[in-house]
């Protein structure tokens, strides 16, 4: 299987760390490959800056179709350009909210989800409308760090640690998401850090979420519904 991750930002500082982390979650016959954006946003912190990437990965996505991959992951926990993506291509398209808050509903009840900026709350809201699971959300947390600052790693676990045992202690949540793709490499210890301090709840990684449910699907031979992701009519467009 290949699957071609989107990184949906411009520059390239990010993509071999992006790289490491996708393929760490991979598992055997799987290759990764990686791209950022000819046109964007440096990153992803509100609906205005999604807007502007989204022409940037709809292009990525064109390329994609053409070189043939079996899966593609907009690496963004905003799902940015997914659902304008799949009406174009004929392979699993997804972002990081999706699968990341999907597979927290099978291990949990209440769903807390820790995240960066106030500037994102009111955009996870609007998913999980959506999606229609806002009845599944109990929480849904800051931890004051743009994502630019989460190169920060041991200030990005503390808080997260903080902000994910208050929404356990306060009741609020049952399994806990990571609210941002590029909280990279921190899991495990997160987890760690909750058991020992008596709370055995699963963190769901929404990269490992992504690249295990792209390599489920393509297993299962599915593709995006052309009853909802009808193709876009035939017409004059400026790109």
């Amino acid at each position: 299987m290949h699957i071609r991750v989107i990184v949906p930002v411009i520059g390239d500082d990010l993509l071999d760390r992006v790289i490491e982390e996708v393929q760490g979650w991979a598992g055997p016959g799987t290759t990764v490959d990686a791209v950022s954006l000819k046109r964007g946003t440096a990153s992803i912190e509100s609906e205005y800056d999604e807007a502007l990437a989204a022409p940037g990965i709809l292009d990525r996505i064109v390329e994609a179709k053409v070189d043939g991959v079996d899966g593609v992951f907009v690496t963004c926990f905003g799902d940015p350009g997914v659902h304008a993506a799949r009406e174009i291509i004929d392979v699993p398209v997804v972002g990081g909210y999706e699968p990341a808050m999907l597979t927290a509903m099978s291990f949990g009840e209440k769903i807390g989800i820790v995240t960066v900026l106030p500037n994102v709350l009111p955009m996870l809201h609007s998913l999980s409308r959506r999606y229609g699971i806002d009845n599944r959300v109990g929480a849904i947390r800051v931890i004051d760090l743009p994502v630019l600052g989460l190169e920060d790693r041991q200030t990005m676990v503390d808080r997260l640690y903080e902000q994910s045992l208050d929404a356990i202690e306060s009741n609020d949540a049952d399994v806990l998401v990571l609210g941002c793709t590029g909280m990279l490499g921190v899991v495990q210890e997160l987890m760690n850090r909750l058991t020992e301090a008596g709370h055995r709840v699963p963190v769901v990684d929404p990269t490992g979420a992504a690249i295990t449910w792209l390599e489920g699907s393509h297993r299962l031979g599915i593709f995006p519904s052309r009853s909802t992701y009808m193709p876009p009519p035939a017409k004059e467009r400026s790109i």
